[in-house]
This record gives C-alpha cells, structure tokens and sequence, in this order.
C-alpha cells in the first residue's frame, strides 16, 4: 500500500516471507496508489502471514547524495526520446547495455551499444522469455555500494555494478484493449522488466530507476547541474516505479480473474499528481491538490487562470453535460454552473421577441447571434440570479460572439473544446487576467468504472454513461400521446440537465432552455415546488410591468436581474424596499397577486423532468400550475397508475424512459 504527499512516505511490501516496511522523508511523492482487497480470506492470510514473519534488517553502505552513472541499462517498448536520452548519457561516458528492438534503434542512430546477452554470457532464450533474468544484472543493480560483503561477493562473481535503469514495461492493457486472444494477453505480460524496475528501485540509495519518457529531462538537468542523480530524484522516481508496478500487476490479475469470470480480488489505481490547489471545498481543507490516473491525461488542459477545487468540480459536470446535450439533439449546447448543479442549461433555439426583451438583447442583435452564443445566453438566463459567478461549459468552439457575452457577465471561467483566437484574447482579460479557460481533450476516456473514496471508505460503479435521446421518448403512457418535435428537444434537455443535477432533482424546460431546476430536495414535490417557483419566475419575467421598470442610469446589469427578481417575488422588508426602490428613476406599483395569477395561466407548452418516478400524484398537480405540458420520468413506480391518471385529468402527455438518474 502505497500513500503520497508531503512529509513522510510509508512503503509496505508484501513478500512471500514476510512484510517488509521502510519509512523515509520526501518533499513530494508523484503517485498514489490504493488497493482495496475484497475478500476476507485474503486479507486475513496476510495479517496471520505478518505475526509469524521473519523480519529483514537493513542492508547499509556508503551514503551519498550524488551517484554519477557509469553504466545504464535500456530496455523500453516506447522509444519517444530513448535516442536523445541515450546520446545525452553516452557523450557522458556511460556505457549502454540494451536488448532486443532498443539495442538496433539505438545502433542505427550511431550509439555504441552492449547487448544483455554478451554482457551476462547468456544468450537469448525461449522466445526472448529470458533477456535479464541474471546474477549479472539484477547483481549489479541491487548490490550495496560500499558494503564489504557485496563489493567481495561482486568481485568474485564478476557482476558489474549498473547505475541507472531505463525501462517500460510491456504494453499489456493495449494488448488487451486491441481484442487479443487470451494467449496473446499472456504473452504480454512483463516478467523481466518489473523485475529489474523493482531491483533498480529497491536500490535506490545507489541506482536511478527511470520508467517514463516524461521523466528525460529532469534527469538529464540533474546530471549536468550535479554530476550524476540526487538521492531526492531517485527516491521519487522509486516511488513512481513500485506505484507502476503495482498498477500492472493489479491490471493484470483484473483481467485474468475477469477471464475466469471471478469478481478481481485487489483493485489498484495509480494517481500522478498533476498540479496543487489552493484548498479543497473550503480554506480549512489543505493540502488539495488534482492528480490525473497514472498513464492517462486529464480531461481538461488550462489555457487560462488558477482553477480551483468546486471550479474543476464544475467544469468536469458541466461539460459532461453539454457533450451530451450536442449529441442527444444535434444542437449546439450551453450550461451554466452553481456548486456542482446546473442553473441553467440549454440548446441553440432562436428567441420570441418576448425572450429578447426579457434578456435585455434586441430582436436584431439575437438574430445574428452564432448558435454558441445562443445557447449560452439562454442558458444563463434561466436563473440569471443563481448564475452569477457561474462556471460555463459549451459543446462547441468558443466564438467572438460567445466571448462577448461572457465578458459582461460575472463569471468564474468555461470550459469548452476549442476557441478561436479572438475569443481567447477576449477572455483571457476577464477577472483581471484571472478567468478560468479550460480546453476538453478531444476523445479523452474517463473509462467504464468511476471511484470515489468517503470516509475511508472506496465506493465503486460503472459510470453512468447512458446518453439520452428522441430514442428513449416512445413510450407515452397517457391518453394524450402527441409528442411535437420541440417537446420531445425539451424533454432531453431537462433530463440530460437533471443527470448532472444533485439528487433528488426535478427540471423544467421550455424551447430549449432549462426554466427551473430544483436540486437537492430530500421530498421529490419539494423539488417540484423548488423548481416550480424558478419557472414562474423566469415567465414572469416577461410580464408588461415587469420589462416596463424605469431603472436610472448606471443601474449594473446583474442590479437590474436581481431587481426584477425581487419585483416578482415582493417580499421586502421595509429596509430593503427603500434600497431597491432607490435603483428607479420612477417607482413601480408592485406586481399583485392576482396579476401574476393571470400572466401565469397562460403559461403552457413547459416540459417536466424528473431523475426517478414521481411517488404520488402530487407533484403532477403542482406542475400543472406552471404550465407543464408535457412530462418525462423513469417510471417504475407502484403509484404510476395514480401518476398517469393524474396527467390525463390536465391534459398532459407523458413518456416513461426506464432510466433513473440520480446523480450524487
């Protein structure tokens, strides 16, 4: 089990005689790796294993910071740099010893090489099974410098000492992932080169173990600025290598038991640390820092800006959503974020005149909007209170159009797949340089099981990778089974929305914009009520009166938002009234009750989403009061017959997809 970060460094190995531990100091350890062991059988072997142990002693000898390299030992299967690297040491007199395909490429570049098998007086054998497994070599890269013994014993067995090996291991998990028989899995599997990586490493008070091409250069600088490698370098560079080891041994046996049709006993991930943040979810929370699974790349690169932990929360959640927004309907997709909810969230559909007046754009203006500039204003204006400071995602390039809107909105940052340049200068110079500008990585994997660990506990599921689409809008289970095409767009909208929405979670669209989202709610009517209020909100905000308020001049944008938002709900305290009614050049007579009762029953067309069945017929009558047309659930609920009934008494039509989205 291996554990990283700053400070000190535990490293357990379990050997076949015994548990051997060592503890040393590190500024910062590259990897992490987790076990979780399954079966109590095993678990308990090991802890009666470790009582009845044989316990080694150190082996000590000449300690020494800086170890020149006077021999190196080369073996990869990927040569990205080897060449430069291997040119780099020889113009250093470092003798190169090699096998196979490494040994010719590094021949035909001009380099002197030694092969393995000369060098141990054993050739080759058994279909290059056997190239390393020797004295000669593991000899020379675990012998103890400077201890008496192991310098005699050396002597006498003619074994060489080897400073530094650069090796990969055999690319198994590609094997496997080509579709390989199983034979030829087996065949891929690495005996030698985690045999010399675990020596190099155990080693590493005296030899560099070097198992990526990432990590060239450093070693490179090192040796020029040094003489040789650091004790820091090579301890780090250990614990990066046993943490590889261990994934693809773990890779391995989750293959093999997966092919005996047995659940993988030990489940190991690797993380490499990639950068640190400032905290996690609060200032208390420290250290955080974002590490990426080991051989694989983050989702995101950052073009701009210091993103943070809730910031990277978002944008991982928001632009899930918008990838699939584009697939599910063909458009281009926008949301807008809130602390790992959407409030809002949308598709490129043209505006009424009402909804540009209501957003505070002309009907000019909107008509040459790009389709990702008008997906993300209609998904900012959802909930244009709770999107202030929002974290934006679009499905497509980040256009000047685009850049534009988000320049005069208070916002955190976007992320998106590309932007043009124009877009980026623009951005870049929000927030005072500091906005956030995330690129998604074009066909970035996040693979088929996602983990989380809680408590000290590892919670692991296959991720729900379940893309909804007009596919899954068939079966209408009510009298009324018409279902025009902007429907069913609106009824992916809002469950595609509500996936990516903290459970339990209920959503409204409307011509292709999220219009109230209720996130979070222990009661599903309470999120029917929660979202409910946003939608009557949002339509109110198209009432005469309500786009008729006389603000002064110099009245902010996001003033002027929250002041109609405040005008609907007019539930001041006296306090508060003068403040708000200040922002006027002449004070409005308040919305009553009964006017908004009126404007709010003309409201129709409004698509209900909902992440799980709705249990009683409740929300269905709630619903109703918002317009709601049309309804989409999963269905699978003993009061379905209630539900479907009650949608018959209002006239609505509603589809049961099958499919529960909650999302935690």
């Amino acid at each position: 089990f291996f554990f990283a970060g700053h400070g000190s460094f535990q490293a357990t190995h379990l050997s076949g005689t015994g548990i051997i531990g060592s503890r040393f100091s590190t500024n910062r350890i590259s990897t992490v790796l987790v076990f979780s062991i399954h079966h109590s059988t095993l678990t308990n072997q090991l802890i009666l294993q470790s009582t009845m142990a044989h316990i080694l002693t150190a082996v000590t000898g000449s300690e020494a910071d800086v170890v020149p390299i006077t021999r190196a030992l080369i073996s990869v299967s990927d040569k990205a740099g080897i060449v430069e690297f291997a040119t780099f040491l020889a113009s250093k007199n470092v003798e190169l010893l090699s096998t196979g395909g490494t040994a010719k490429k590094l021949r035909e570049a001009g380099l002197t090489v030694i092969d393995v098998s000369d060098y141990t007086g054993s050739a080759e054998c058994l279909d290059g099974r056997v190239k390393t497994l020797h004295p000669k070599v593991h000899g020379g890269l675990l012998g103890v410098r400077g201890h008496p013994k192991h310098e005699k014993e050396m002597e006498e067995h003619g074994i060489g000492k080897i400073d530094m090996t650069i090796l990969n291991l055999y690319p198994f998990e590609a094997t496997v992932a080509k579709g390989a028989e199983f034979e030829q899995c087996i065949e891929n599997i690495d005996i030698g080169g985690p045999s010399m990586l675990r020596s190099t490493a155990k080693n590493h008070a005296f030899t560099t173990i070097v198992t990526s091409p990432d990590q060239y250069e450093e070693v490179q600088k090192v040796m020029e600025e040094k003489g040789g490698t650091t004790l820091a370098l090579r301890k780090r560079f250990a614990a990066r290598a046993f943490s590889l080891s261990a994934a693809y041994d773990s890779a391995i046996a989750s293959w093999f038991t997966d092919q005996l049709g047995e659940e993988s006993p030990v489940v190991a991930r690797v993380y490499k640390h990639e950068f640190p943040l400032k905290y996690g979810c609060n200032p208390q929370q420290k250290p955080a820092a974002i590490s990426s699974v080991l051989n694989s790349k983050l989702p995101f690169s950052v073009l701009n800006g210091v993103p943070g932990y809730i910031n990277l929360l978002d944008a991982a959640n928001a632009w899930q959503l918008v990838k699939e927004l584009r697939e599910g309907t063909g458009l281009c997709a926008a949301s807008s974020f809130k602390h790992v909810s959407p409030a809002g969230a949308a598709v490129a559909v043209p505006l009424t005149d009402a909804e540009c007046a209501a957003y505070e754009v002309t009907p000019e203006a909107a008509a040459k909007l790009t389709p990702v500039a008008l997906a993300y204003l209609r998904a900012r204006n959802a909930d244009p209170m709770c999107s202030f400071g929002d974290f934006a995602a679009v499905s497509d390039e980040v256009d000047e159009d685009t850049a534009l809107i988000l320049k005069k909105e208070v916002s955190d940052g976007i992320v998106a797949p590309s932007y043009t340049p124009a877009a980026l200068e623009i951005l870049k110079k929000k927030k005072g340089g500091k906005f956030i500008i995330l690129e998604a990585i074009a066909g970035y994997d996040p693979g088929a099981v996602e983990y989380r660990e809680v408590y000290g506990m590892t919670f692991s599921q296959k991720r729900n990778d379940v893309v909804i689409t007009k596919d899954h809008m068939q079966e209408a289970v009510t009298s009324k089974k018409d279902l025009p095409e902007g429907a069913i767009r609106d009824m992916i909208v809002a469950s595609i929305c509500i996936k990516y929405t903290q459970s339990n979670s209920v959503g409204f669209a409307n011509n292709g914009m999220m219009v109230g989202v209720g996130a979070g709610q222990q009661s599903r009517v309470d999120c029917v009520k929660l979202a409910g209020r946003k939608v009557c909100t949002w339509y109110l905000r198209q009432h005469p009166k309500v786009l008729g308020l006389q603000f002064k001049e110099g009245v902010k944008r996001q003033d002027r938002v929250n002041a109609r938002v405040r005008y609907i709900e007019g539930d001041f305290t006296p306090e508060e009234k003068l403040r708000w009614e200040a922002q006027f050049s002449t004070v409005p007579e308040p919305l009553t009750q009964a006017e908004k009762d009126e404007f709010m029953s003309a409201a129709t067309g409004i698509t209900v989403s909902s992440d799980a069945f709705f249990p009683f017929r409740d929300s269905i009558d709630h619903a109703s009061k918002v317009g709601v047309s049309y309804v989409v659930q999963p269905g699978g609920s003993v009061q379905d017959a209630q539900v479907t009934s009650a949608c018959d008494e209002y006239g609505m039509s509603m589809v049961f997809t099958g499919v529960r989205l909650f999302h935690h």
